[in-house]
């Protein structure tokens, strides 16, 4: 498989967790552009003149699928600009070829979902592009949590990304959504389904089920409800009441999220080391990973609401 990221992708091994043993990998990047991650840099990298070299770039490797593995920059010319992508990049290489919010949409009709809660790392304007896809592909946002970070996304741990679910989840919501190709999450998907007791989906998580979809290949995540129909019902129940999850009565799910609770920490997964050593705050704590060069890129709360202004809780 071939796959086509933008310059600063950080988590190619992450790709390959989901990839089974018998399927290689080939990835290329975009060129670099001196623009912080927004809506401009979306649309700088997914612009067909720079498409069609990456994906004739990988077509000396003859893959079976090309996929572009970018949520924003698929994201932000709509259905109409996604559709448009995948045909510049079947044309440029002759192969067959997928995005990631594409992707996004044909896991969410998989799943029977269609109220979406939604976790970015990006700013309100980005967060609001990928609510207007959404829309656009039959899906209502529920609710929803983003960082309003500009670069560095992949040193966001995997705590965050937990925290901001939290927030997101509200009301009567059939799946989670993790926005960002460059935001680590496999490990943390089982730990949410479980303790959210629903579907959730993850960019770089369906970029690789749908590409080895594309080419009769599964892709491998242990308790994964995309990518294993018998989780969708499960010991984990994977459904809310309109109050909230359920309580945890089942004995499996309960040791699991006992068990989820080191993941929060990832001392001992590599995607720790991209995270990037934790640095010295003013007061001597460790900084969770996020380059005190340019901060948390939060506001005066952790996550914000729609309003823009600091979440409640």
């Amino acid at each position: 498989m071939g796959v086509v990221a933008p310059f600063d992708f950080a988590l190619d091994r992450e790709l390959w967790r989901w990839v089974p043993d018998e399927v290689s990998l080939h990835l290329t990047r975009t060129p670099f552009v001196p623009v912080e991650v927004s809506l401009d840099l979306a649309r700088l990298v997914s612009e067909h003149e720079t498409l069609h070299d990456a994906v004739q770039a990988l077509a000396a490797v003859a893959p079976e699928v090309v996929a572009y593995a970018c949520t924003s920059g698929s994201f932000v010319g709509g259905v109409a600009g996604e559709r448009a992508m995948c045909a510049a990049m079947s044309q440029a290489g002759e192969i067959p070829s997928l995005t990631t919010s594409g992707a996004l949409l044909e896991a969410l009709r998989e799943i029977g979902a269609r109220r979406i809660a939604v976790v970015t790392p990006y700013t309100r304007s980005v967060t609001d592009s990928l609510e207007e896809y959404l829309a656009e592909g039959g899906m209502t946002v529920t609710g929803r949590a983003y960082l309003g970070l500009t670069r560095h996304i992949w040193k966001v741990p995997y705590r965050d990304v937990v925290d901001m679910a939290r927030q997101a989840v509200v009301g009567a919501t059939d799946a989670l959504f993790i926005s960002c190709t460059n935001l680590p999450t496999y490990d943390v998907i089982p730990q949410l389904e479980a303790e959210l007791r629903m579907p959730v989906l993850s960019a770089n998580q369906v970029t690789m089920w749908a590409a080895l979809r594309a080419i009769g290949a599964q892709a491998v995540g242990p308790y994964q409800a995309l990518l294993d129909p018998v989780a969708r019902s499960g010991p984990a129940g994977m459904s809310v009441s309109p109050s909230g999850p359920f309580p945890v009565t089942d004995p499996v799910v309960e040791s699991m999220l006992g068990a989820v609770e080191a993941v929060e920490s990832v001392v001992d997964e590599p995607e720790a080391a991209l995270a990037g050593a934790a640095s010295p705050g003013p007061d001597g704590d460790p900084a969770d990973g996020l380059d005190p060069g340019f901060g948390t890129g939060l506001g005066e709360g952790p996550y914000l609401d729609d309003s823009g202004g600091p979440a409640a809780g």
